[in-house]
């Protein structure tokens, strides 16, 4: 018998949390690079501002980073599109932050 991580109920619990951390980071201008770089304590926080669960697994995190690369691609070739927009941007600081920069 599988273990419920190989299920099919599974995989759409998965998809179904990545969608919903991919739509929260992308109204807060976080790319899928930035995501793979945040510690696991911040992606659990992230997680949880988002509404769900953070997820157990890398997996999850990797598929709303695909997501992630997938929205930025579509939103570059429609630009205008109101889905290409990010309502919240303001807040990526909250979640990336900048390199400091050293004093000349």
């Amino acid at each position: 018998m599988p273990d419920y991580t190989h299920t099919d109920h599974a995989a759409r619990s998965r998809a179904e949390k990545a969608r919903a951390l991919a739509a929260y980071l992308w109204d807060r201008d976080i790319a899928a690079a930035e995501l793979r770089a945040l510690s696991p304590a911040t992606r659990r926080k992230l997680a949880r501002a988002a509404g769900t669960n953070p997820p157990s697994t890398d997996e999850t995190w990797d598929v709303a980073a695909a997501l992630l690369a997938e929205k930025d691609a579509w939103a570059a070739r429609h630009p205008d599109h109101p889905a290409a927009g990010r309502p919240h941007a303001d807040e990526k600081l909250l979640w990336v932050k900048p390199p400091v920069r050293p004093w000349d």
